[in-house]
């Protein structure tokens, strides 16, 4: 096995990542492992589509990422068709090259993120055909939503599937007890905490009280009253309104002032306006969508941040707000939950939909200050232990593993032989 003859070397293991195309939160994640002395990451895209910049269906708009995302890493893009592919169903993406590029005697371990496009497929039958190490890092846990007789039918074929890789890479908690479900033995499964780049946006969080209200005026937002964020698409799963149905709540029952920033943009958008608009709610502030490099200042020059979603793999988005010290009200069944959230001590965790228990958690953080101020640190203590060098740890894990196991089924081979 390629990847455990390299591993504990002097030699860097060839590691391919494929992807659908260049992602804002995986991009820096590649050039941070390959900057590693023992690490050569590439990623192979099957799509430029973040690159030339397209219509983003969720924000419901022409979206193009203002960071270099190809930076720090090797990338090659599969084919000519890159330029036209965008991704969407499963036969959207289907790169023939992908092939070739990993039969090429380039790489010793195939990692791929997902399961969702026919080239991941090809991919892994390439990969195993080419005697290369295969890894497999996913999103889904048991939380999400599934048919019964997609939930049938799971177990055999994602087993099956899941037997064919050799180690499973965990974002966190609930995927692992996903991988657990679907048959696969403690042994294969590796966590790499889902993260964003933590330097960059603790860093660019930093703001002195002068620059903090520069950004709140640059959005309108009113510097003398607590402020709630809500950074994400304005799509039905992410519960939106639910924020608004809460915040209209308050404005009746409180005395003290407080100011909702809508940061995002997405089909729900005209319904969301309409909704102020019915209730009064002047406290409501839509910024419209928001870059990554203006991201940070955003969260810095806010107070609490709030993710109401339902069916929520993730939600990176929390993981940037707690690098900026926010204490974080997210539904309880959003996926980062379980890692990154302790109810009553870095926010809260309402059920999806409860807008009665969402309204309560949020009456708390907007009344305390220190509370908030309390619950901040824990936020930023707690994601600077779910970082980068987390990943980089969890992968090097599962590269000894192999190579420890390698050995010691050469040593019983080789003691059964004599």
């Amino acid at each position: 096995m390629n990847a455990a003859r390299k591993a504990g070397t002097s030699e860097r293991t060839r590691i391919a990542v494929l992807n659908s195309h260049p992602i804002q939160y995986f991009a820096p994640f590649y050039a941070y492992l390959n900057a590693a002395p023992d690490l050569d990451v590439t990623a192979l895209y099957l799509s430029d589509f973040s690159i030339r910049g397209g219509r983003d269906v969720g924000f419901g708009q022409d979206v193009k990422w203002d960071l270099d995302l190809l930076a720090g890493y090797r990338s090659v893009f599969l084919g000519g068709a890159a330029r036209r592919r965008e991704p969407g169903g499963f036969w959207s993406l289907i790169a023939p090259q992908v092939w070739s590029e990993l039969r090429s005697g380039r790489y010793d371990v195939l990692w791929l993120h997902g399961h969702n496009y026919a080239a991941n497929h090809i991919a892994l039958i390439a990969a195993k055909t080419a005697g290369l190490t295969v890894f497999m890092r996913g999103e889904t846990h048991l939380g999400l939503p599934c048919s019964s007789m997609k939930s049938m039918l799971r177990r055999p074929a994602m087993g099956a599937l899941y037997r064919s890789c050799d180690r499973l890479l965990a974002i966190g908690s609930a995927n692992a007890a996903y991988y657990r479900a679907m048959g696969v033995p403690d042994r294969k499964i590796f966590l790499l905490p889902y993260s964003v780049d933590n330097d960059r946006f603790v860093q660019a969080a930093s703001l002195t009280d002068d620059q903090r209200a520069a950004v709140r005026q640059r959005y309108n937002v009113p510097t003398d009253r607590p402020s709630v964020l809500y950074a994400a698409k304005f799509t039905k799963r992410k519960r939106p309104l639910d924020l608004l149905e809460a915040a209209r709540r308050l404005k009746l029952e409180m005395h003290r002032p407080f100011t909702v920033i809508m940061a995002g943009s997405g089909e729900l958008e005209k319904e969301l306006r309409a909704f102020c608009a019915e209730y009064g709610l002047e406290n409501i502030v839509f910024t419209d969508f928001i870059n990554q490099s203006e991201l940070p200042g955003l969260y810095a020059a806010s107070d609490i941040f709030v993710l109401p979603s339902e069916n929520e793999a993730w939600g990176l988005a929390v993981n940037e707000a707690m690098c900026a010290s926010l204490p974080a009200v997210v539904s309880r069944e959003v996926g980062c939950v379980a890692d990154l959230v302790r109810d009553g001590v870095n926010g809260y965790t309402p059920a999806t939909g409860d807008v009665a228990g969402l309204a309560y958690a949020l009456q708390r953080l907007i009344e305390d200050e220190d509370l908030r101020r309390r619950q901040g640190r824990e936020s930023l203590a707690r994601i600077q232990q779910w970082g980068y060098q987390q990943c980089l740890e969890g992968l090097r894990a599962a590269l000894e593993d192999l190579e420890f196991r390698g050995s010691a089924r050469n040593f019983e081979l080789q003691t059964n032989r004599s």
